[in-house]
Parts: C-alpha cells; structure tokens; sequence
C-alpha cells in the first residue's frame, strides 16, 4: 500500500504532531491495542476533554469501518490480509484523521455516491439523511447501513475528504481524510 497521498499526508506532521501512523492487517485485537494508545495521547495532550472525545469517538468508527470494509487483495502468490493505513495527527489544535484501505472496484462507485452525499448536505440535511438510512432498514452485512460515514461527519462538523486510486483491475485504494 505504497501511495504518494499516503506518504505526503505523513510528511505533513513534524514527529512531535504525529500521534499515529499504522501500517498493518486489521483485526479487533489490533483496533483495541491502537484506540488505548491513541487514548492516552489524547489525554496527555491540553485538549479539552469533550474535544478528546470527540476525537477519540471519531477514530472508533473509523478504525471499525477500516475492520468491516476492508478487502483483502490478492497478488500473485501474496495477500494482503485486510491490511489498511491509519494516521492520526495534531497540528494548531485541528487534528487529521487519515484511513487508506484497500476496496474491490466494483464497490467504488456506490460508496464514492455516498459521500458525495454526505458531503452535500449541512447539519440539518445530515440529521435527516441519518434518521432516513435509520429508518430505511437496508443495512449492509456489518449492519450499519452507511450510517458511519454519516455520523463521521457529523461529529467531525467537516467535510469528508476521499479519494480512489487504481492499484489494478479488481481493487483500489480508498482513502479518506477526516478534519475535527
């Protein structure tokens, strides 16, 4: 998963603003491992506690949608086993959340309709479009139904960055970059 985007993201950070920088398969062990590191960096920080946790919040439905939707991609004779990206940093109290992950094209499309979305709607329009996907009852086999993005967003109070990059003919990489 060697991406430009990935590597200019990290670059972005001196060592000191970076609190997080994964590279790895994801698996539930490794989420709770990564979320009690990142909470005791969030708490050694002087942000105030209800931004903390909105972060902190904010990163468990990341690091769990990286877990539910991540395909795992065949090369030749290597898979790579649901193996994802996770950066987290801190620059002048704005922190930035990055998850890159790899997806069957196929599911590109559909997921690419769904932010733009997302992304076009104001507070209120998210609230409603919320309630709707609640109601709707058309939940994905990890039972969210898009509710996740959704709700990334309006924690976050920004706008979902995304981005999809070919790697070949069955996958790409999705990445998305979260501003709270």
């Amino acid at each position: 998963m060697k991406s430009k985007i990935i590597s200019d993201f990290v670059a972005g950070f001196s060592d000191s603003e970076l609190l997080m920088n994964f590279h790895g398969e994801v698996n539930e062990e490794r989420i709770g491992i990564i979320l009690g590191e990142v909470e005791q960096k969030l708490e050694s920080t002087e942000e105030d506690f209800k931004k903390q946790r909105k972060v902190y919040n904010i990163l468990v439905e990341g690091l769990q949608n990286l877990y539910h939707h991540t395909d795992a991609m065949a090369e030749e004779d290597t898979v790579e086993n649901k193996t994802a990206t996770f950066v987290l940093g801190r620059k002048d109290s704005q922190y930035s959340v990055f998850t890159a992950n790899y997806i069957e094209v196929d599911n590109i499309p559909p997921l690419k309709a769904k932010l733009d979305k997302i992304n076009s709607l104001d507070k209120e329009g998210l609230r409603s479009y919320y309630k709707e996907v609640l109601d709707n009852g058309q939940y994905s086999v990890h039972g969210g139904g898009g509710l996740v993005m959704i709700d990334i967003a309006r924690k976050s109070g920004n706008k979902l960055e995304c981005d999809f990059s070919e790697v070949n003919d069955d996958f790409g990489l999705y990445i998305l970059k979260i501003k709270v």
